[in-house]
């Protein structure tokens, strides 16, 4: 079976790269195209050869990925994958519209809908200098949203990364999903029952992910607070942060994960669809304090591996961080939780044995 890994872009290292990462590992003789490919700046694919399309030639396109929004479309359709019996394509926008041969399966890692385009609010609020081609901006997204549909159809069958996401692509797509939660590299992560006086935030600083929330919450508190992480809004939480409150920017992963290993909790405070920051503390043996709304509550049991708090504001988290504060934690546990449901082998396990349903084939062994 000759198989063929697809991602939007690799231009950076989020939640959506790490997984892809992981599927490239899985299949290590499957061939990888993406739109716009930037070594150095994304995940470690070693000497494998990564094909990309003519927004690679854009002179900085991996800059300005964002951007070219209108363009990824036409790009991914220009793909030529009619050689290939299997196409896993990794998504939150573009990857889903690559053609296949008749014939082919296309899977679709799902980690979101295209969220610029059907919450175009919320993405207009989070990237500032936006605001002001914002009525173009929308009309564009307008005509996107019919051709976002049209592709949407390709896949035949979607994996949704919670029943957040799973409940999204059938609304808006009218295509079924089953949900399988996504792993993280559990190798990285190192558990620890011994445990150092400050909380972690670890996020990229954009709007959305309320950082400010935590950054107000611990102003009041006068707790330790570590932050991870870089963006357009740090400068602004910087300004408003008290002493207490440290940020960090960029660090390794050795560091990040030795980070999540020794912290008291880990704080999350934006609405995510899925988020793999809560299942990288239960590795390491960290309970989180976390909004209670979409991809945690797949993920977390709360009083087990932390608290929820019901409101984006600093007194709803104040509230849950003096309960947890009070309470004890078994870090075991809260480890055990996250080996049983959230790893590699899991995640592959219940992966293939989809892909085998749909395909109607007894084993992927010819792609390892």
């Amino acid at each position: 079976m000759k198989i063929a890994l697809v991602h939007d872009y690799l231009t950076q290292r989020g939640g959506a790269e790490r997984v892809f990462e992981l599927v490239c590992r899985r299949f290590p003789d499957a061939d990888i195209y993406t739109s716009i490919y930037a070594p150095g700046h994304t995940i470690e694919l070693g000497d494998r050869p990564v094909k990309t399309t003519f927004l690679q030639v854009i002179p900085k396109s991996a800059k300005y990925f964002r951007l070219l929004a209108p363009l990824y479309y036409p790009a991914f359709r220009t793909l030529d994958l009619q050689g290939y019996d299997l196409i896993i394509s990794s998504t939150s926008s573009f990857a889903k519209a690559v053609r296949k041969s008749k014939g082919a399966y296309h899977i679709c890692l799902c980690h979101n809908i295209t969220r610029f385009l059907w919450d175009t609010q919320t993405y207009l609020k989070e990237y500032r200098d936006f605001k002001a081609l914002s009525p173009v901006i929308k009309t564009i997204f307008q005509f996107m949203r019919k051709t976002d549909i049209r592709y949407a159809q390709e896949p035949n069958l979607y994996i949704a990364n919670s029943s957040t996401v799973a409940r999204r692509v059938e609304s808006i797509y009218k295509k079924p999903a089953i949900v399988i939660n996504y792993p993280i590299d559990d190798q990285r992560f190192t558990f620890s029952a011994q445990k150092d006086n400050f909380y972690l935030a670890s996020a990229r600083l954009l709007g959305y992910k309320r950082i400010d929330v935590i950054v107000e919450a611990f102003n009041q508190l006068g707790w330790p607070l570590l932050i991870t992480g870089d963006g357009p809004e740090r400068s602004r939480l910087e300004a408003m942060a008290a002493d207490n409150i440290t940020f960090l920017g960029y660090v390794s992963d050795e560091e990040r994960c030795r980070l999540m290993s020794r912290a008291k909790g880990v704080i999350l405070a934006a609405l995510e669809d899925y988020g793999l920051v809560p299942i990288e503390a239960n590795f390491s043996g960290t309970p989180v304090v976390a909004y209670g709304a979409g991809g945690v509550l797949d993920t977390q049991v709360p009083g087990t591996t932390g608290l929820f708090f019901d409101q984006q504001t600093p007194e709803s988290l104040i509230a849950t961080l003096l309960k947890f504060q009070d309470m004890s934690w078994d870090y075991e546990v809260i480890r055990d939780h996250a080996v049983q449901r959230f790893t590699e082998a899991v995640f592959f396990q219940r992966v293939e044995q989809a892909i085998q349903d749909v395909c109607g084939v007894q084993s992927l062994a010819l792609a390892s």
